[in-house]
């Protein structure tokens, strides 16, 4: 379900029309229709959109922070689509894992560059050990000579409070995922190696991109729900207290 799929239900049963949600929000009737049909290209940009957001969800009583959480979710979905990354729904063609995984490692160096120059900001006479800095070299059956590398481990739980708990299992392969909870705050963004179990609890909802669906398996506040998607396919979903 989209953002504006979602924004109809809530106008629908709040009991408004799109006039009537109009003249409370003072959005004219043309543009919700748009970004109910989930279309943000007539708002004026990014900020104005996301005003309308906040606007929309105080009058339909919704926390906004859910309507700007899943707004950053789809955008970074469509940015992906518009540079070739993954493939729009309406194509056959399944995500390139080997785009996926480069764009995921990346990510990572990005993030641990940073950590390193935050980290020697408060205390510079500790320099992190991110990776083996001494690793022993070995030789192959070719001559070659192969450096062996240690990955840090991942974190096994990261909760922001209590009420909903997801549990991803690498069970099949690797993946990349992406989790947030419903102020935003993003959990966790990176590479699930495969046999590695990851555990994520939050108060309301918890978010999440997952980007080789066939790889990995769902246990949902106790209940086993498996793949939720095919190899390489790349799934947006979410989950809440009775879910």
């Amino acid at each position: 379900m989209t953002l504006g799929s979602l924004i109809r239900k809530a106008r629908t049963d709040a009991g408004l029309s799109i006039d009537e949600l109009s003249d409370q929000t003072k959005i004219r009737p043309a543009m919700l229709k748009e970004i109910e049909n989930n279309e943000f290209g007539h708002c004026g940009g990014e900020t104005y959109a996301r005003g309308h957001l906040r606007n929309i969800a105080k009058k339909l009583k919704i926390n906004p922070e859910d309507f700007l959480s899943i707004y950053e979710q789809e955008q970074i979905k469509d940015l992906l689509i518009e540079n070739n990354v993954v493939n729009s729904p309406s194509q056959e063609r399944k995500i390139s894992w080997k785009v996926l995984a480069s764009i995921s490692l990346i990510l990572l160096v990005v993030v641990g560059i940073a950590q390193i120059v935050i980290s020697n900001s408060h205390n510079p006479t500790k320099i992190p050990a991110l990776v083996n800095l001494s690793p022993s070299p070995q030789t192959s059956n070719q001559g070659s000579v192969q450096v062996q590398s240690q990955r840090p481990a991942p974190t096994n739980t990261i909760s922001t409070g209590k009420g909903v708990e997801v549990i991803i299992s690498a069970t099949r392969a690797k993946s990349w995922i992406f989790v947030s909870d419903a102020t935003g705050v993003v959990l966790f963004s990176g590479l699930i190696s495969k046999g590695d179990v990851m555990t994520f609890s939050s108060v309301k909802i918890l978010a999440m991109k997952i980007g080789n669906a066939g790889g990995v398996d769902l246990t949902v506040n106790g209940k086993k729900i498996g793949s939720i998607g095919g190899d390489g396919e790349v799934v947006d979903t979410s989950y809440g207290v009775n879910s």
